[in-house]
């Protein structure tokens, strides 16, 4: 059997799905309720669902921008970095609130994965969420109570204001990670995404001490840690973990 075309920093088709679904799994299985899950989402033909082609997609990841009132339920001091709170109640107008979701595309020009993402303006009143602080920047996953989607699409200049200054540092210095702006393939809407123009060579870097078959299977993980980084979207260290 030849080997994974991972080594080169690639994926093909058959195992961009394998690592998607082997994503979505693992995901499931960290214990951190306060995170929504990936899912996979099959494209569709003529109706009927793909058994081949699809793509991984994070809904409902709320930004609360500098602004917001934040009041605890509790008498826990504000925690540190990057640490899951529940029972919150939150007030905040739609321009402090964000929505975003992300999509996880295979490209068959590049043979990488691309990430997807935009970001609506909302306005809200929440109470019994979690939400997960980060070192710059506050993302919000929440069972919401009551939720108004304003239904404006953020531009560019609106999302840069919610990344973290290490996602503006890394946008802005990397020759390899910019955001552009074209149509989903699979949904033909336009949405923004992470250029894939250059991931080959620093996914070979990060997976060349794995075997064929880990390497394969942790590309995603392993993707996600530089890509969810540039957008601001904190990955548990979980899921680096071998099973």
């Amino acid at each position: 059997m030849g080997s994974s075309s991972a080594c080169d920093g690639t994926l093909s088709l058959d195992e961009f799905n394998a690592s998607a679904k082997a994503l979505v799994t693992k995901w499931r299985g960290i214990d951190v309720d306060a995170l929504p899950d990936w899912e996979w989402r099959p494209c569709r033909k003529m109706g009927v669902p793909s058994e081949t082609e699809g793509f991984v997609a994070l809904e409902g990841v709320y930004r609360i921008r500098a602004g917001s009132q934040i009041e605890e339920s509790s008498d826990d001091p504000v925690p540190d970095d990057d640490v899951v709170g529940h029972d919150t109640s939150v007030q905040s107008s739609r321009d402090n609130v964000h929505l975003y979701d992300f999509h996880i595309v295979y490209s068959f020009s590049y043979k990488v994965p691309v990430l997807y993402f935009q970001g609506l303006q909302a306005g809200m009143h929440i109470s019994e969420h979690y939400w997960i602080f980060t070192s710059s920047a506050s993302f919000l996953i929440a069972n919401v109570c009551n939720l108004s989607l304003g239904g404006q699409l953020l531009t560019l200049d609106e999302i840069k204001k919610d990344l973290p200054p290490h996602s503006l540092q890394l946008l802005n210095e990397s020759k390899w990670t910019f955001i552009t702006r074209e149509e989903h393939p699979h949904l033909s809407r336009p949405w923004f995404t992470l250029h894939p123009c250059g991931t080959s060579d620093w996914m070979k870097l990060l997976l060349h001490k794995l075997g064929d078959k880990d390497r394969s299977l942790q590309y995603l993980p392993a993707w996600l840690s530089v890509a969810g980084q540039a957008v601001g979207l904190k990955i548990p260290l979980k899921l680096y973990c071998s099973s």
